[in-house]
């Protein structure tokens, strides 16, 4: 689930992922989780968003955090929050990007920035191309993946990879992968981080037929609670579903199983389902992907 390269172990949290995918050399990739920071229950501790009614100063403490553990590897790499609206949107990531900047999914083609994505059960998904030239990172909770007619975050956010993977400064990298170029979603690699789990996410028809009335290979991920019109789904079966659809098949991390869901590790992620109706409120812990 977690391999210590290429960061030193003692710079990042043990409790802290680092994804093990087959990364090129110059991009890193980090999940930060519930330890590490300095805010108060229910956000404790390290809780990365400024929505959710928790102390603004613990929140930018907790963010800094965050920048020195990546910076720890690239310095001068900034970790970019947005404000993620459950959408399609998606922001290409410069050094002059600001925090809050309106997308549920980005991507950089150069250093200095880190695409990065917060979450609370949702899924984050992230993108890299076996070149090293293109990085990106996406917000998939189910509306964002469903969207509309078939087409929601994680196809936006691979129409515009795809475009800038192809693009003439990234194609002198590409071309050294293989002659002639394979298609973009070959050279693809995917990683999904945690979130909530097939045995914790009941919905009802309604999420149900925003699927399955696209793809029938959705009904897998669909089981039925006993109840009537609802269900059990597997957001993260999903999403692998719909990135094998893009032709990405390289696909790492949450296989579905409990260790990955966020409602059942309690000590470990935050949970807005779990939370928020009990305590009054969750915390939120992040996913970057950067080059360098």
């Amino acid at each position: 689930m977690t391999s210590a390269a290429p960061f030193n172990p003692d710079n990042v949290p043990a409790d802290w992922l680092v994804p093990d995918w087959p990364l090129p050399a110059g991009v890193h990739a980090l999940c930060s989780t519930r330890a590490g920071g300095v805010s108060l229950p229910p956000y404790d501790s390290l809780n990365l968003g400024t929505h959710v009614g928790d102390d603004p100063a613990a929140v930018r403490t907790n963010r800094l955090r965050l920048q020195d553990r990546v910076q720890a590897v690239s310095a001068g790499t900034r970790p970019v929050f947005l404000q993620q609206v459950h959408g399609e949107g998606v922001a290409h990531l410069d050094t002059d990007t600001p925090d809050g900047t309106e997308a549920d999914a980005c991507l950089a083609s150069s250093a200095g920035v880190a695409c990065t994505i917060m979450v609370a059960d949702c899924l984050p998904v992230l993108l890299a191309h076996r070149s090293g030239a293109v990085v990106a990172a996406a917000h998939a909770g189910w509306r964002g993946l469903a969207g509309t007619d078939g087409q929601g975050v994680l196809e936006s956010v691979f129409k515009r990879f795809e475009a800038l993977a192809l693009d003439s400064k990234a194609h002198t990298a590409i071309k050294s992968i293989a002659r002639p170029p394979e298609p973009v979603a070959t050279d693809t690699l995917a990683w999904l981080g945690p979130c909530i789990g097939p045995a914790a996410f009941e919905v009802g028809q309604e999420v149900r037929a925003a699927f399955c009335d696209v793809s029938p290979a959705a009904q897998a991920c669909f089981m039925p609670t006993g109840a009537p019109g609802k269900y059990f789904c597997d957001l993260a079966g999903l999403a692998r579903l719909r990135l094998q659809a893009l032709g990405i098949t390289a696909i790492y991390g949450n296989d579905s199983s409990a260790r990955w869901c966020t409602v059942s590790n309690a000590s470990r992620f935050f949970s807005h389902r779990r939370d928020t109706g009990v305590l009054g409120g969750s915390g939120r812990f992040a996913t970057c992907i950067w080059r360098d």
